[in-house]
């Protein structure tokens, strides 16, 4: 038990190093600080649970690092990646239920399949578009949603400031080319805990 312990912080450890000489550090940008809706309090929170949970999947599989992305909002967690079998995918819902604080959990986790370098092209240029539409959208704050395309399906996670925004981003990602659905988890302002006064 003890050396678990001395292990989840070594690994804690590890990724707050990783961050580089930028202005990135673990709670995020300051720019992303500034235009995100929630609360500094929570937003510190929820970077504290995503760091955690990054950490413990590390401790099952180093794998994960590079297979699974998680993000935290307000509480709530949301899973995307690819593994190898259902086994691994039920094994990390149960470890993200188990993150202090977890209000919810949404795992988008897709099961692997052979390698399809034409398919991968087109998911990266799926995000891509609709990244850069979000960008160019003035009545929308892109910094505020994490983006992942898995066979022509789009998933979105992020804060909204309004229905209105929620509604316009979902329907930039449905004008994308070759976009056979779009999954969005996408929080509004007003549904926040806490929110930034």
């Amino acid at each position: 038990m003890r050396f678990d312990t001395v292990k989840f912080f070594l690994v804690f450890l590890l990724i707050s190093g990783c961050v580089g000489t930028s202005s990135t550090g673990i709670f995020g940008t300051g720019v992303s600080i500034a235009l995100d809706p929630r609360s500094l309090g929570t937003q510190i929170d929820d970077s504290i649970m995503q760091k955690n949970l990054t950490a413990r999947l590390l401790m099952k599989d180093k794998n994960y690092l590079l297979s699974v992305k998680s993000k935290v909002l307000d509480g709530r967690i949301f899973i995307s990646g690819k593994v190898s079998s259902i086994d691994e995918k039920l094994l990390i819902t149960k470890v993200a239920w188990e993150t202090d604080g977890a209000r919810s959990v949404r795992n988008d986790i897709k099961i692997k399949e052979k390698f399809n370098i034409k398919r991968s092209t087109q998911d990266i240029f799926i995000t891509s578009q609709l990244r850069s539409a979000l960008i160019f959208n003035r009545e929308i704050k892109a910094v505020n949603y994490n983006l992942d395309t898995y066979k022509n399906r789009i998933y979105i996670y992020g804060i909204a400031h309004s229905e209105k925004e929620k509604k316009i981003v979902i329907e930039e990602a449905k004008s994308i080319t070759n976009v056979e659905d779009v999954i969005a988890s996408i929080l509004l302002v007003e549904d926040l805990r806490v929110q930034k006064d």
